[in-house]
């Protein structure tokens, strides 16, 4: 990839990442940190140049769903109320061993190859009698995702509860170092 005219340099993984953190222990009672937590500490980039994550994903090991939020702050020793910031929340699956993915992450400027011509595809399908249902969908719509910490944050992590548990999921995070 070419540098730009202003001599920007892309983004160039150093090295990749892949952390697994049990959440046992890791609680916070609200979607705002409040008070005392016992998030866990998932990727520590407030001494390097960030790093970016293709996958965030939850092993469940209960056959009771879990939720768990993210937080981004800027401390790597404790997710203070004053500094955590939730952006994001996954629901373990009700099967253990079964894995969810956060499908929800923000969208990222690489450009996606797209198979269709461009446009929008429409399907018709008839149901029953007279009715006719149509479907309208583009796949200029598509774009990759991931989830970009910045230089100095940190992403922290704990189930949506108070308690410590047996059986709480494994959160595992996939991308790389800048």
């Amino acid at each position: 990839m070419a540098a730009t005219s202003t001599n920007k340099q892309p983004l160039l993984i150093d090295r990749v990442l892949h952390n697994v953190v049990d959440l046992n222990s890791a609680a916070v009672g609200s979607i705002n940190v409040i008070g005392t937590n016992t998030a866990a500490l998932i990727v520590d980039a407030t001494q390097s140049d960030g790093c970016i994550l293709e996958d965030i994903y939850c092993i469940s090991r209960s056959s009771a769903p879990q939720v768990v939020n993210l937080y981004l702050s800027s401390s790597f020793d404790y997710l203070r109320p004053t500094e955590g910031v939730f952006v994001g929340q996954l629901t373990s699956a009700t099967t253990e061993g079964a894995v969810t993915h956060l499908e929800t992450m923000p969208r990222i400027l690489a450009p996606m190859p797209h198979t269709a011509s461009g446009g929008t595809v429409t399907s018709v399908a008839v149901t029953s009698g007279d009715t006719v249902t149509t479907t309208t969908t583009s796949d200029l719509e598509n774009q990759f995702r991931a989830f970009y910490i910045p230089k100095g944050k940190a992403l922290w992590a704990g189930r949506l509860d108070i308690a410590i548990v047996n059986d709480g999921p494994l959160l595992g995070v996939q991308g790389g170092w800048y």
